[in-house]
């Protein structure tokens, strides 16, 4: 491997062989700063770069493992941060154009933990205003861009992030999922991740004035989205290091005690009425298939899916309209209000005493799910029954809306109950519009993130890396 392919790295890799000093940090760093510049024009996934103070970080940190001193596990790995969460000296501007100018005075916890492990920030990446699309565009910074080509969107709301650790800039991206918005830049990139439970990483931004809702408490996590699925053991053990700022994160180990072998997975392709794509169908199988290869026992048996997902998204938009709707009608651009207008048509919102309740009825949903998960540890479902839509295809009224949100009921009800929900390419089709991934979703009991990650290592190992293919077809 030369130094200008270093990019290609793993974070695992990259840590093994910084902390021992096969490689310094500033080469790995210089070498995603450059694979950065090469590919970021054309995407726009990363919107502010730090390769600057990224080298002279890894410059400190050569220096520091050179004299000696212990090096964290994300030693050297070069990472980015998604711009609605608070960096010390930068904007959290969340692709709003109004809020340009709000410096964060701190990191979050999740930047935070990062740092104290060893990595390295290379750049902030796009958003789309207010974080709360599928898809990724804002007036301030621009459209993000899909690596696979124009014909899929990079999804959202953390769509730059996944196009950035796709495309090669960083080993890990940041990003952060309060209906999706973890999983949709998977799916959409080839990408993996693992949308954590409730409480498991500690979240706060300094540069907050109010509190969140409380169902933006309940439903809205920080994770990480990666292009191999062994760097989530790796990485995710330092993001959820305790942070006293979060008075409500779960101080879990991130490995738990082992459930019974052999470990039995539930197997749905329910769809909710939408229709099931044959390219989906085919994922599913072979995500099927490879679990049982690795000595899982997969039975097709229904969860207790009822009306959570809806009531779920619809108790959200109530809290949204009420706590976010006068910022959205101030800032936000005729495109986000006029698609916040679809959203609630779609799925009207509770409002009152029936947000009241629905928040409460959570419990019973959670509840179910909690007893069906005693006899099923992990549940293989589709994320989308289709593979991923067109960007801007949202902004096409009802059917767009439908297509983009409505059809995406396994994705937000595993918000609503709290639950950890991985997302792993299965398959590669070869549609009329071009390649593209098609990802599926492994759920969790609660707070066995790790369980659902050694699921989708073992659908990785037996499908590739989409990474790799990827790669070849950008040349």
């Amino acid at each position: 491997m030369t130094q200008d392919t270093l990019w290609r790295l793993s974070a695992t890799e990259t840590a093994a062989r910084t902390r021992t000093g096969d490689l310094t940090a500033e080469a790995v760093t210089q070498a995603a700063i450059g694979r950065m510049n090469a590919v970021n024009p054309a995407l726009n996934a990363v919107v502010e770069d730090l390769g600057a103070e990224a080298l002279e970080r890894a410059r400190a940190l050569d220096k520091a493992r050179t004299a000696g001193q212990s090096t964290g596990p994300l030693h050297g790995v070069p990472v980015t941060i998604k711009i609605n969460v608070d960096q010390a000296g930068h904007a959290t501007t969340n692709g709003v154009a109004a809020l340009k100018d709000v410096i964060a005075p701190g990191d979050a916890p999740v930047v935070s933990n990062l740092l104290k492990a060893g990595a390295i920030v290379i750049g902030r990446t796009n958003t789309p205003e207010f974080s709360f699309r599928a898809d990724t565009d804002n007036p301030l910074y621009g459209r993000s861009h899909n690596p696979w080509g124009s014909h899929i969107s990079p999804g959202g709301s953390s769509g730059g992030a996944g196009a950035a650790v796709m495309a090669g800039i960083g080993a890990l991206a940041h990003g952060n999922d309060i209906g999706g918005s973890l999983r949709f830049p998977a799916a959409a990139n080839g990408a993996v991740t693992v949308k954590p439970g409730l409480g498991r990483v500690p979240a706060y931004n300094p540069s907050q004035t109010v509190e969140r809702g409380m169902l933006a408490q309940s439903m809205s996590v920080q994770g990480l989205i990666v292009r191999a699925a062994e760097d989530l053991h790796l990485a995710m053990p330092a993001t959820i290091a305790p942070d006293p700022r979060d008075p409500f994160h779960i101080p879990l180990p991130w490995r738990g005690e082992a459930p019974a072998a052999p470990v039995k997975v539930a197997f749905t392709k329910t769809t909710f009425g939408f229709d099931l794509h044959p390219e989906v169908s085919k994922a599913l199988d072979a995500a099927r298939e490879a679990l049982a290869d690795a000595g899982y026992v997969v039975e097709e048996v229904e969860p207790p899916m009822e009306d959570c997902a809806l009531d779920g998204y619809r108790a959200l938009l109530g809290e949204v309209k009420a706590l976010m709707g006068p910022d959205i009608r101030a800032h936000g651009s005729d495109t986000i209000q006029a698609i916040f207008d679809e959203y609630f048509r779609q799925f009207p919102p509770f409002e009152g005493d029936e947000l009241l309740a629905m928040m409460a009825k959570r419990s019973h949903y959670a509840r179910q799910w909690s007893l069906f998960l005693e006899d099923y540890p992990l549940v293989l479902t589709p994320f989308l029954p289709q593979p991923f839509f067109r960007p801007d295809r949202d902004t096409e009224g009802a059917a767009g809306v439908r297509e983009v949100l409505g059809a995406a009921l396994w994705s937000y009800s595993m918000n609503f109950l709290g639950l950890p929900a991985g997302n792993v390419p299965a398959r590669l089709a070869d549609l009329p519009t071009g390649l593209q991934p098609i990802n599926v979703q492994i759920v969790g009991r609660r707070w066995r993130e790790d369980l659902v990650t050694d699921a989708c290592i073992a659908v990785e190992t037996r499908i590739g890396r989409m990474c790799d293919r990827l790669w070849e077809m950008m040349g």
